[in-house]
């Protein structure tokens, strides 16, 4: 399962995609009701301002359709290098659609024998990876999927990872030297 954001997916959806934002407990950490009241209130003071930003990028945020290009890689790459597995991977966004409540129930669905989720937040934290880990736990536990899980956490400190980005970095910084030299 591939986390992410999530985005208006029209200019109608900006205002309700605000809206689940910051509802958000682990966002505004208020009661219930007050949340409710701010996410109310922000949701609307921010609505048109922010409907006159994604119009300027075609209406919509490009999230979901960039997170499905990654979810289709992935799968087509653990495929190829593993032909006696069948792999699925799905998309859930966090405040807006498709959400854990869906993406769940699709899954159950599939009957996997395992599960990973894959939050590709640049960062952990209780916003991001934290939230979309506590709503996913909710609506599997909601629908009874129980099923093998782990969580993958904080993957921008692995080793593996910080080398790679080191080494692209490297070969850019290097590829620029040369330029300037010229």
């Amino acid at each position: 399962i591939l986390f992410n954001l999530g985005g208006p997916d029209d200019l109608k959806a900006v205002k309700p995609f605000l809206f689940n934002l910051f509802n958000d407990p682990a966002i505004i950490q208020l009661p219930k009701f007050l949340r409710f009241l701010l996410a109310k209130f922000i949701s609307t003071r921010r609505a048109k301002k922010a409907r006159n930003i994604y119009s300027k990028i075609g209406g919509k945020s490009p999230i979901l359709e960039l997170t499905n290009l990654q979810a289709k890689a992935l799968e087509e790459q653990l495929s190829y290098q593993d032909k006696t597995s069948n792999y699925k991977i799905f998309v859930s966004m966090r405040y807006w659609h498709p959400m854990s409540d869906t993406v769940v129930k699709n899954v159950k669905n599939y009957a996997p024998d395992h599960i990973i989720l894959l939050p590709l937040y640049p960062q952990f934290s209780n916003t991001t990876t934290g939230s979309s880990f506590a709503d996913w736990d909710r609506a599997a536990q909601n629908i009874g999927l129980n099923v093998p899980t782990s969580k993958i956490c904080c993957f921008p400190i692995d080793l593996g990872f910080v080398a790679a980005h080191a080494k692209l970095i490297k070969n850019c910084l290097s590829y620029w030297k040369l330029l300037k030299n010229k």
